[in-house]
């Protein structure tokens, strides 16, 4: 586990699970200030979502100067070559990353976390990986993001396709060609409206299964030139700043009004350029209550609406696609950006089939067959089918409590947390990225750095305090978790069947799974607690063991 090969685990102090954006910014920082840090990674090489989502279209949804990392080694001589990076450009970015700081001599990969447990009286982790080994660590961190449990619905007879099928998240890394092949995708969020779009360009035809319309919003993509990429440069340091300010991470303008207080004119003219921008900037930079507010959350859904509408040739395809009462209100998933996914359905190889009307009843070895009894015969099955987010990225995992509890089960009557940070039990171990984080509503970079630097804060005040263990109070958790719920209370966020509240998943508990309340107030929460000596978390040492020399008891 460790480089030098006599060195005992018990001498860990720190154990990453993970090897993507969170994790390597961990290891960085905890390296630096001398803590004993090794991660391992279940994958084969740095990414984390950037190694396993390789499928045709995968591209990020944040624009490019807020995903990345404030590490000034990897940031002062990189740049991206378009607004939204693909999957094969983020994994360049994280080879330059390890270029620039020696990360993978740290990193062990193809190495799989299957359980862990805490031994209370030494004070540190037994985590066992799949080969059997067992880690000792003091700490435990989970840099496991949100989305890393692929969910892939029971449908009858999915084992018996005799053609090529695959989730989006465990795409072949070599690849798989879809020119001239008859394509079913079923699902349509965002992974399945980007293969959905790549795979109109070349398949002999393809056809999406959708159950409930998403709201797709414009990329807008750029591509940039050397002078784009110095302007962008030039104020790269001063976005890492403006980002921590904006209430989900980026540093998209906050107009902060509400619709009532502005003409009919002022909110058109708003949302146009909010459309022209593209991205996230007509969810993120516009009316300040569209989370909460109904009113105003009907007249944004009729702004995309329409737009969206005049790009669609076909009228039923136009309300399958944008209909004119919304199926849920806006902004209460998360939205996917798309550059064709529209006009696509103007093209004679492609089919949209509404599972509402006409539900899937087998996957057969030739295809997918429907209530009306049509075999629909396909090459290949894409299962853009999503997540057991938030939760099941740790649930997964047999993580004991110091009472034997899975945290699985401690989670399945409801989430809770202290902080998004730690849960009540689980001593030493935190988590980034997660459950009751900002998460959901938040750019990732941005939100794991935060919660990051509080966890690398924490460890240095543990180790000058002689600290040996830590463990959020049961009060403490249930007034987070109150508090998270009572956000989610106010907004609209329930009003949807969606992965930020797990009803994605069947038997899983429908409750807001991120704190909906904004970074700047999240932030200052966490600091709070660490100001105040770590409020709400019960702080503890390892007693010291007595020495006997002669007949002379020493410490």
């Amino acid at each position: 586990m460790t480089s030098d090969p006599t060195a005992s685990p018990r001498d860990l102090d720190v154990l990453i699970v993970g090897a993507g954006f969170s994790g390597i910014y961990q290891l960085h920082h905890l390296r630096s200030r001398g803590f004993s840090v090794k991660v391992v990674e279940a994958g084969g090489d740095m990414g984390g979502t950037w190694y396993w989502n390789c499928y045709p279209g995968a591209r990020v949804d944040s624009e490019h100067k807020m995903y990345q990392l404030s590490i000034d080694e990897i940031w002062k001589d990189w740049s991206f070559s378009c607004k939204f990076p693909d999957w094969k450009e983020l994994r360049q970015y994280f080879y330059h990353a390890d270029k620039k700081l020696g990360l993978r001599r740290d990193i062990r990969f193809n190495t799989r976390v299957i359980a862990a447990d805490f031994d209370d009286k030494e004070h540190r982790w037994n985590v066992t990986t799949h080969v059997g080994e067992t880690i000792r660590p003091r700490f435990l961190s989970m840099c496991t993001g949100f989305a890393s449990k692929p969910y892939v619905p029971p449908i009858k007879g999915l084992e018996t396709f005799q053609g090529i099928c695959h989730h989006t998240a465990l795409w072949p890394q070599e690849g798989i060609d879809l020119r001239d092949k008859r394509i079913g995708v079923v699902g349509t969020g965002a992974s399945g409206v980007q293969v959905f779009e790549e795979a109109a360009k070349v398949a002999q035809h393809v056809t999406i299964f959708q159950r409930t319309p998403n709201y797709a919003l414009p990329m807008n993509q750029e591509i940039f030139d050397e002078e784009a990429r110095r302007k962008f440069k030039e104020k790269q340091a001063e976005a890492f700043v403006i980002r921590r300010t904006h209430p989900s991470g980026h540093d998209i303008p906050y107009v902060g009004e509400k619709m009532s207080e502005m003409s009919l004119q002022e909110r058109q003219e708003l949302y146009e350029g909010l459309w022209v921008k593209g991205g996230f900037h007509v969810s993120k930079g516009g009316f300040s209550e569209v989370g909460f507010n109904e009113e105003a959350n009907d007249w944004v859904y009729a702004f995309w609406r329409d737009k969206v509408r005049r790009r669609i040739h076909d009228p039923r395809l136009k309300e399958k696609l944008a209909p004119q009462i919304k199926p849920h209100p806006f902004n209460t998933k998360r939205l996917p950006l798309e550059q064709t996914y529209y006009d696509a359905f103007n093209q004679p190889n492609t089919t949209l089939i509404d599972v509402n009307e006409t539900p899937i009843s087998e996957v057969t070895p030739k295809g997918i067959k429907t209530g009306d009894g049509e075999e629909h015969e396909f090459d290949i099955i894409v299962l853009a089918t999503g997540f057991d987010s938030i939760t099941g990225s740790l649930t997964q995992i047999d993580i004991k409590s110091t009472e034997g509890v899975p945290l699985r089960e401690k989670w399945s009557s409801g989430l809770k947390t202290h902080l998004g940070l730690m849960s009540a039990g689980f001593p030493n171990m935190f988590f980034v990225y997660g459950a009751h984080g900002v998460t959901a509503f938040g750019n990732g970079p941005t939100c794991l750095e935060q919660q990051s630097d509080w966890i690398v804060q924490c460890l240095k005040d543990l180790r000058g305090g002689g600290t040996t263990k830590i463990d959020p109070t049961s009060e403490a958790e249930a007034a987070w978790t109150q508090r998270v719920n009572d956000l989610c209370a106010k907004g609209l966020w329930t009003k949807a069947k969606s992965w930020w509240t797990g009803a994605n998943i069947p038997g899983k508990k429908v409750e807001c799974l991120s704190f909906p309340g904004g970074l700047p107030l999240y932030t200052q929460l966490c600091q709070e607690s660490a100001a105040n000596g770590y409020k709400g978390f019960l702080l503890s040492s390892v007693a010291p063991k007595l020495v006997t020399i002669g007949n002379i008891a020493r410490l």
